[in-house]
């Protein structure tokens, strides 16, 4: 629903996909169920890039269920004593 000033539209959902074509036009895969010319607003999802963030790496990897074993105490085999300090020159 969207408000224009003391006006209120109702707006329905269609979901459809399309192509992007060579001169940047929008072409979508099937006619949209509109009867006549309609005045619309258009969102574009874009998929992401192939190549996955670290950031969403780790995000991922800290949620899946897949390294639940890690909290098993049996897991915590090293402490704050273990190691050296880290001393970063770079």
């Amino acid at each position: 629903m969207a408000t224009l000033g003391h006006i209120v539209m109702v707006m329905n959902e269609i979901e459809t996909a399309g192509v992007v074509d060579a001169q940047h036009q929008l072409r979508l895969d099937r006619p949209l169920p509109i009867a006549g010319q309609s005045r619309v607003r258009v969102i574009v999802l874009v998929p992401e890039e192939a190549d996955v963030s670290e950031t969403a790496w780790t995000k991922t990897a800290a949620t899946s269920p897949a390294f639940d074993f890690l909290k098993d105490a049996a897991e915590d085999i090293y402490t704050a004593a273990d190691g050296k300090p880290f001393g970063d020159q770079g």
